[in-house]
């Protein structure tokens, strides 16, 4: 039953995801409206004197004009998303391939194409119908006039287009529209996630039962679960399941991605079940998972420092993205198990914690820029930031990658003036690390 009713849950999501959603519903809308102009009889004589005197004595022989219109709209429509094509082109070589995808699906540009669209429908219907029926000239003149109006709209979502596309690949934008989903998802979760049944356990209990795997029937990205839906599996057969992955892992076929602890081994129907309660789904979603936006916020900095682009502003205005993230993942873990009413672990899945998350994100930026003082001095003040909201366990991990930031910063900075630039910075500010007055002697000559 949960995988029939998942199947139209899915594609459903997967619509309202997708580029067309917009699009679709706005094209049906004027559809409609095209629908109620040419097909609902209304006659002049029931329509108020002042709409009877704009109307005009031959609606029939304006075709010229909205020919004219639909072909003004095209070009419109094609010059407007070769524009996009130019312009993501230029985001996927600056930033990150990664971003274009969501910036082509950004909403904005979904209700524009859907309202170029609905207006082509529109024009298209009233020019398949030209025939106007005997007192019927004003209905079909304030049919006219609208799709006039659309037209002149449309225009003006032109003028509007053209604006937040040119805004929409500065770095400044790119990064606050990382940083606000990426914050939006943690938050999401976060509310999910709350209750006596969601836990963080250091440990996964064990039954002492045997475990029993399930395989994957398909290859993808496994970006969510539906958990509170594996936990009443879990319980009809009064087992625990463990996630044998993290959310957002590339799975293949056949591959053993979860185990059932429990007594008996599961039916096939029942594994159907919990691969149905499973979310796949292309590409790196930040909705479904925050630590895709933290990821990109990173390979945006990386393209940044990159030979080609040598743009080290952009590297750090993302480090201080990623700060303000990690300080925030400080101060809230995601949970990784999930209990029934009665108080027993029915599922647990895999979460990264602080260390590998400050380890992927911070030393890729920091090995990229080794050679810019300005990046280590970056990826310094944001471990000192970080000190101020750490427990003990977490300042360890924080100390030891400022030590090597401080021995990075030792090897590029060879000159006597740049050396005395960096040792005036080390200890700069409030923090809670144990940071050197000086540079060390530097290595390798």
């Amino acid at each position: 039953m949960i995988r029939l009713l998942s199947w139209p849950v899915r594609l459903l999501k997967a619509f309202s995801q997708s580029i067309a959603y917009l699009p679709t519903l706005l094209a049906m809308a004027y559809a409609l409206a095209s629908l109620a102009a040419l097909l609902l009889p209304i006659s002049d004589d029931r329509l108020p004197t002042q709409l009877t005197m704009l109307g005009l004595q031959a609606p029939e022989n304006t075709r010229a004009l909205l020919a004219a219109l639909l072909g003004g709209m095209i070009s419109l429509m094609v010059f407007s998303f070769s524009m996009v094509m130019s312009v993501l082109s230029q985001a996927g070589g600056q930033f990150s391939h990664k971003l274009v995808f969501g910036l082509i699906s950004e909403r904005p540009h979904q209700w524009v194409l859907g309202h170029y669209l609905g207006t082509i429908l529109f024009i298209l219907m009233l020019l398949m119908v030209p025939d106007v029926a005997e007192g019927q000239t004003t209905w079909r003149s304030l049919a006219i006039y609208l799709a006039c109006a659309m037209v002149i709209h449309c225009l003006a979502l032109f003028v509007y287009f053209i604006h937040n596309a040119s805004q929409s690949i500065q770095i400044d934008a790119v990064a606050t529209d990382l940083h606000r989903t990426t914050l939006a998802s943690m938050h999401a979760l976060q509310r999910r996630q709350q209750g006596p049944e969601w836990r963080l356990l250091a440990v996964a209990p064990s039954t002492g039962q045997d475990r029993h795997p399930v395989a994957a029937r398909r290859a993808g990205y496994l970006q969510n679960a539906d958990l509170p839906a594996l936990a009443e599996l879990a319980r009809r057969v009064d087992g625990v399941l463990h996630l044998h992955f993290r959310f957002g892992d590339y799975v293949m076929e056949g591959l053993p991605i979860l185990s059932l602890e429990a007594a008996t081994a599961p039916e096939a129907a029942w594994c159907d079940e919990v691969r149905a309660a499973l979310v796949y789904m292309e590409g790196e979603a930040i909705t479904e998972h925050h630590v895709f936006g933290m990821t990109q916020l990173m390979e945006v900095a990386l393209k940044a420092l990159s030979p080609g682009i040598n743009d080290p502003g952009t590297a750090r205005l993302c480090l201080h993205r990623l700060t303000d993230l990690l300080r925030r993942r400080l101060e809230w873990q995601p949970c990784d198990a999930l209990f029934d009413r009665d108080g027993h672990c029915r599922v647990t899945w895999r979460v990264e914690n602080f260390e590998s998350l400050l380890y992927r994100l911070f030393q890729p930026i920091l090995q990229h820029g080794r050679q810019e003082l300005s990046i280590g001095l970056g990826v310094l003040k944001a471990l000192k930031a970080l000190s101020l909201f750490a427990e003990p366990r977490e300042l360890e991990i924080l100390q030891a990658h400022a030590d090597r930031v401080v021995e990075t910063l030792s090897q590029a900075a060879r000159h006597p003036l740049d050396r005395r630039f960096v040792a005036a910075r080390l200890d700069d500010g409030l923090h809670r690390l144990r940071l050197p007055a000086a540079l060390p002697g530097r290595q390798g000559g």
